[in-house]
């Protein structure tokens, strides 16, 4: 019968052997790989580095593209209802609906106070006061023109 236990007690020191140098081959590569992650995505392989496609957000042909893709959207939902038996719904007047800006009663009055404002300035420089409420609705509506 052979004598296994020189082999089992070699064993313990060969695997922290092995696992040392593999700490100090992996803090090595760590240190010197430090440019390789500096360069990543430089090249064409990864599509982070691309310029976007399309147009820029806000552009008159990203809200182009938006509107668009808002009425193809309702005119599918226009289809199913028409399989349903409802009645359509008018496309453009929803497009319109969704589309505008919501005017909540905290914008609306940060509104007033701000035409207010402006009749206060207008009243000092001797020109006559607007019509605040008037001049609320042309405010909003010039926001949803926008």
């Amino acid at each position: 019968m052979r004598n296994t236990y020189g082999v089992q007690h070699a064993f313990g020191t060969v695997l922290w052997i092995v696992c040392g140098i593999g700490a100090v081959g992996a803090l090595v590569a760590l240190v010197s790989g430090r440019r390789i992650w500096d360069d990543y995505g430089k090249d064409h392989l990864v599509m982070d580095t691309e310029a976007p496609r399309g147009p820029a957000p806000a552009s008159p042909g990203s809200i182009q593209e938006r509107d668009s893709e808002i009425r193809e959207l309702l005119e599918a939902r226009n289809a199913l209802r028409a399989r349903r038996g409802e009645p359509p719904i008018d496309v453009e007047q929803e497009l319109a609906r969704l589309t505008a800006p919501a005017i909540d009663p905290a914008l609306r009055e940060e509104i007033r106070e701000l035409v207010i404002a402006r009749n206060l300035r207008r009243a000092r420089s001797g020109k006559p006061p607007l019509d605040v409420d008037a001049e609320i609705e042309r405010e909003i509506a010039g926001v949803r023109d926008l």
